[in-house]
């Protein structure tokens, strides 16, 4: 069978499909392994919650920097190139962030494996979206996502196990020999791309997108250092941040499709629709997961291993439904599947906004595994018709723009929920100073004594979240009722005369 039969998935997809899960996994472990180490590095440093968060936002931005690159670096050097150069990045800065000497130096060492983790998901979708075929593809994610979603499963479990039996820095040490294998089996099974030479990179687009997001997430950061948004660097930094996004669009629009990012994506209604699904939900869910950890830790005094298997439902959630969303997702549309999800999510986030420190385990496990199914019918049915709503020649771009997209999501998220949490203990516990790290030293007799106004703290940081889950059933409306991709599978779909299309057109005429 090929990838362009409407049928199962070949022997061929499913190789390549483990291939790509065996390198992308460890960029999701790593993020899922560092959560439940939050409390350790910030006693070990003696730092904040607003500076320990860019040891998870800083690996996050450098992903957003680096997957514009995405389509270009595919054509000009071949993917197959470009992914195996990628884990060897990422491969080093997985070394050095173990081997860091302070705060700044694994912050460092963190931005080091997100430019090399940044490029390996985007790149390996590219080529399994490209095998597959627009007919398939709601499958293809889905077959990809529950292995890869194993890492939410299992990291928080041995991330935990290897900060309370070995140290923190085996959880960057850990990726090297996945990273060897991967490498292996990469050169051996994953396709060659001849080199094509015509297409030159977008300077003044890189110059513009990279800085600029990297900006807003520093702004957003300084809002939590300073204790709001009303300060001057946090206002400066969100300021040039978004302006310099914004040039960039403008940018995008003049240049069209040789841009970095092809901004006429957003023109059809189907790709814009399942974008905003994206940002909205990525930031709320990905976001929410800074506090989980925290909360087991600070409020109810788990160990990280503890921590980890009570954060194992999310993860469970999310694999049980993602198969099932992605069949469905392909047999009736994304119109029905991903606002059920987010029904799904909006219960699970509003049981942890009624958080107390003496909550119920049953409740919030049964909770957050509401959460996992949420999430698991929702990003990997709007990533699919985003792709089902491009013709095949503009896969690499749609790829690239929805992986920018959840990576903004992730980061911006968890900067936002950082801020919205420091600021909520600073008014719940005025007297408290020392930051998360004299939090995670307290005795327990401590503990007690201040476990409920931090246990209001959070529950107020939650409610942002289920804000946020709310809106994103206003783009999940516009999603298309029926399967966006047309007859032929290279074909675009019926919304292929794009409002981009019709205004260059009167414009150029």
């Amino acid at each position: 069978m090929t990838a362009q039969d409407g049928g199962g998935l070949d022997r061929e997809i499913l190789r390549l499909g483990a291939v790509v899960v065996i390198g992308s996994i460890m960029a999701i472990l790593d993020a899922t392994i560092v959560n439940v180490a939050i409390p350790t590095l910030g006693r070990d440093f003696h730092t904040s919650i607003s500076t320990i968060q860019w040891v998870m936002t800083g690996y996050l931005l450098a992903f957003a920097s680096v997957i514009p690159l995405t389509g270009w670096a595919g054509e000009r050097f071949g993917a197959k190139r470009v992914w195996i150069a990628s884990l060897a990045v990422f491969m080093a800065g997985s070394a050095l962030a173990g081997s860091a000497w302070s705060i700044t130096a694994l912050i460092v060492f963190r931005v080091i494996q997100g430019f090399g983790g940044g490029l390996l998901m985007p790149v390996g979708q590219t080529i399994l979206a490209r095998a597959a075929g627009p007919q398939r593809i709601g499958r293809v994610m889905s077959v990809v996502g529950v292995p890869m979603l194993l890492g939410p499963v299992f990291g928080p479990v041995i991330g935990g196990a290897i900060v309370d039996q070995i140290s923190w820095r085996w959880i960057f040490f850990v990726n090297l020999p996945i990273g060897l294998l991967a490498i292996f089996l990469a050169w051996r099974l994953l396709p060659k791309a001849a080199p094509r030479f015509g297409e030159r990179l977008d300077v003044r687009g890189l110059a513009l997108l990279s800085p600029g997001l990297a900006i807003f997430v520093y702004g957003m950061s300084e809002a939590g250092a300073s204790g709001g948004f009303g300060a001057g660097r946090a206002l400066a930094g969100i300021a040039i941040g978004l302006a310099l996004v914004a040039l960039f669009v403008w940018h995008a629009w003049l240049r069209g499709r040789a841009a970095l990012i092809d901004v006429s994506l957003f023109a059809r209604r189907a790709f814009a629709a399942a974008a905003g699904t994206n940002l909205l939900v990525g930031i709320a869910l990905f976001g929410a997961l800074i506090l989980l950890p925290l909360y087991y830790q600070l409020v109810r005094g788990e160990s990280p291993l503890a921590t980890g298997l009570l954060l194992m439902p999310h993860g469970l959630g999310a694999a049980l439904a993602m198969p099932i969303a992605g069949r469905m997702t392909d047999e009736i549309g994304a119109r029905l599947v991903i606002p059920f999800g987010i029904v799904l999510a909006l219960v699970g986030t509003l049981a942890f906004t009624q958080v107390g420190a003496n909550s119920s385990y049953a409740f919030l496990v049964g909770s957050l595994f509401v959460i996992g199914l949420g999430l698991g019918t929702t990003i990997v049915p709007s990533m699919a018709v985003a792709y089902q709503a491009v013709p095949r020649e503009a896969v690499a771009q749609a790829t690239s723009t929805i992986n920018v997209i959840q990576r903004i999501a992730g980061s911006v998220g968890t900067a936002l929920l950082a801020v919205v949490l420091q600021r909520s203990i600073a008014t719940s516990l005025p007297g408290h100073v020392g930051g998360i790290g004299a939090l995670a030293s307290l005795s327990q007799k401590g503990r007690a004594q201040v476990a409920p106004a931090l246990a209001d703290a959070f529950g107020t940081a939650f409610w942002v979240a289920f804000g946020l889950v709310i809106a994103a059933l206003i783009p999940a409306l516009f999603l298309p009722r029926i399967r966006s991709y047309g007859g032929a599978p290279s074909a675009p779909g019926p919304e292929a005369t794009s409002l981009w299309t019709v205004r260059r057109r009167s414009r150029a005429g």
